[in-house]
């Protein structure tokens, strides 16, 4: 099975529409084992869904290993590999961030002996958190990455962030090819709107995680207990899913294909990279991919003022 695919910003690397994002695939959320993780990973390429992104930070390099194990075997070419640096562990599994360009090596060269690979596809720089930090990525990280990529090492530079407002830094300080937005444009927030026509206006890849906001937009607010961002949900965004889920139940539209179709419809996104813990989850997501969603419900969306006017929708 293939899905359809994109370019990756200027570069000649192409990926399909949907990545499985690894996170889950550890104990981040639930206890999974690693034999679900290897499922996951299985059903995932056999669907075609061949863009796999993970990190060092995912679980203390676990879901790195598992990921390793489970694309044993698996030809080299028929996958598109992303990992990232500047977010590591010492021996004794204790976090530390990094963003030096010795740190950066052995990052990459960890990534490379736990995925078991020679090389990887996409390197992101991983979510600075302080000013002094940001300014060693730029200053050493990225010259790195960028020299990587001109020596045809790796075929794209990224950025991974939870925030859009640092991307905005990125374009100034260098040259990406894609950076990887988690959660800051769904189907409930759409300040990243603006930014994101300008970064498509410069040809840069956006893959959009997080479109479920890590649990409201997937489980709907009628759940024991609702997630938004990994922190309970607060009251003001349960009414607004409500209101949400009362437009889908209007025209039988599921919640979660609303919230997957919503973000893919942005021009600026290349591909929508989506956790999953199981081939049962990433089987739902593929099923609202293709699931259809009549103009009506989002001109409803759209008169209720619960997305933004600007917004793109689907056609």
């Amino acid at each position: 099975m293939s899905l359809p695919t994109a370019r990756v910003g200027q570069t000649n690397l192409h990926v399909p529409i949907l990545g499985l994002g690894t996170a889950p695939l550890g104990y981040m959320w639930s206890d999974v084992s690693e034999a679900q993780a290897v499922e996951t990973v299985h059903y995932a390429l056999e669907h075609g869904v061949t863009f796999l992104d993970t990190a060092p930070w995912y679980d203390a390099y676990l879901v790195e290993e598992r990921l390793g194990r489970a694309l044993a075997g698996v030809p080299r070419e028929s996958y598109v590999l992303a990992t990232k640096v500047g977010r590591l562990f010492t021996p004794d599994k204790q976090p530390i961030l990094d963003f030096s360009r010795d740190a950066v090596r052995r990052s990459i060269d960890g990534s490379l002996e736990r995925l078991n690979v020679d090389y990887v596809d996409i390197l992101h720089i991983h979510a600075p958190e302080t000013p002094d930090q940001y300014r060693q990525a730029i200053d050493e990280a990225y010259p790195l990455l960028n020299d990587m990529r001109e020596r045809g090492m790796i075929k794209a530079v990224g950025v991974g962030e939870n925030y859009w407002e640092p991307l905005v830094n990125y374009v100034v300080d260098g040259e990406f090819d894609c950076f990887l937005l988690a959660g800051r444009y769904t189907l409930l927030e759409q300040g990243a709107l603006h930014a994101l026509n300008d970064f498509h206006g410069r040809g840069i890849s956006i893959f959009g995680a997080g479109v479920y906001n890590t649990g409201i937009l997937a489980r709907g607010s009628a759940s024991d207990v609702v997630w938004y961002q990994y922190e309970q949900a607060p009251k003001e965004l349960l009414i607004k899913t409500r209101r949400i889920e009362e437009i889908c139940e209007k025209h039988g539209v599921p919640l979660k294909a609303a919230a997957v179709q919503f973000v893919k419809a942005h021009p600026a996104m290349t591909a929508l990279v989506i956790g999953a813990e199981s081939a049962e989850q990433l089987a739902e997501t593929l099923e609202a991919l293709r699931t259809p969603i009549p103009r009506a419900f989002w001109h409803d969306l759209r008169e209720a003022d619960l997305i933004d006017p600007a917004a793109p929708v689907p056609a």
